[in-house]
């Protein structure tokens, strides 16, 4: 267990600050994103088991176990990296001493159980799993990673959701819309560390100086319950981050935070080493849960149907939308 200030990163003469203490966080993260305490979603494992029941009701099929490498089925499992950033994707339902649920636990068990092999699950930072996928660490990667042209170079996806990058505010912000970077001139941004998010941000920093404007300023966090704290506490004027996360937190707080809609979708899939061998039949068992309904059942047990695909890819193109 880790004591003391939460991680804060210095981005673009972001001054480093204190943050809350761990002891603050794990008393405070559970309501960040839900009013009744509970991280998980009204219909996770955590709140009745619908989620889990249908994960445990998936069965192994011979076509899409065949594709796997001789060497994976022997063994019979896998090693999965696992970025724990809020619900509905992965989050504590009790503290990190819980069990982890969300979207992205139900998809990976529901895949692997296509596949016939165990989860391995490593809890990671959402920052080291890409760096962990290339030393060998791990097998694949799941942490709602969206595709994009720069992380194709070294990566390969195999794309299970719809969702991308979006922006929110506190109630009450005189902030009511987002469609431009130049909108954030003068603002405090607040998103996580390692992300299309951070990124994005990082990319276009000069779109405020280049328009005779007072740049906007970024914090970065490691930690996604600080994250979600951060901006009910006024902390940053504006959160950047997923699309189905600030829906969910919309929801969850009752409008304390108000989602201003998407700015940038993206495909969001599982992440490979480049070159993996698994990538065929991680594709053939996302487009079985389709084809069988049982994918549209566990993002309807997240409220994230909206994001739902009709055809898994292995490495589509950046989406320009």
């Amino acid at each position: 267990m880790r004591a003391g200030p939460l991680p804060f990163r210095r981005a673009w003469n972001v001054p480093v600050v204190l943050l809350l203490s761990l002891v603050a966080l794990i008393a405070l993260s559970g309501c960040a994103s839900n009013p009744s305490g509970a991280s998980g979603g009204p219909n996770s494992a955590a709140a009745g088991g619908t989620s889990a029941d249908l994960v445990s009701s998936v069965r192994k099929v011979d076509a899409a176990a065949a594709l796997l490498p001789a060497a994976v089925r022997a063994s019979g499992e896998i090693t999965v990296a696992t970025a724990i950033g809020g619900p509905p994707s992965a989050s504590y339902p009790d503290g990190a001493s819980s069990t982890p649920v969300g979207q992205d636990i139900d998809i990976t068990d529901a895949v692997a159980a296509v596949l016939g092999l165990r989860v391995n699950r490593q809890i990671a930072a959402f920052e080291t799993i890409l760096p962990g996928l290339s030393s060998g660490k791990y097998q694949l990667g799941v942490g709602n990673f969206g595709v994009t042209t720069e992380r194709l170079k070294t990566v390969d996806f195999v794309t299970y959701i719809d969702d991308g990058q979006g922006f929110a505010v506190r109630a009450g912000s005189p902030i009511k819309q987002i469609s431009s970077l130049r909108q954030l001139c003068g603002l405090t941004v607040g998103t996580g560390a390692g992300t299309t998010f951070e990124a994005t941000l990082e990319q276009n920093a000069h779109v405020c100086t280049d328009a005779g404007q007072p740049a906007y300023r970024v914090q970065v966090y490691s930690d996604g319950g600080a994250l979600q704290l951060g901006l009910q506490q006024g902390r940053f004027d504006v959160l950047m981050s997923t699309i189905n996360g600030l829906r969910y937190q919309e929801k969850q707080t009752g409008g304390a935070v108000h989602y201003l809609g998407p700015f940038h979708r993206l495909d969001v899939g599982f992440v490979f080493p480049k070159g993996s061998p698994l990538t065929r039949a991680f594709q053939a068992a996302v487009q079985h849960l389709i084809a069988d309904g049982t994918y549209r059942k566990i993002l309807a047990a997240w409220g994230t149907t909206d994001s739902a695909i009709t055809t898994s890819q292995i490495d589509p193109p950046e989406s320009a939308g």
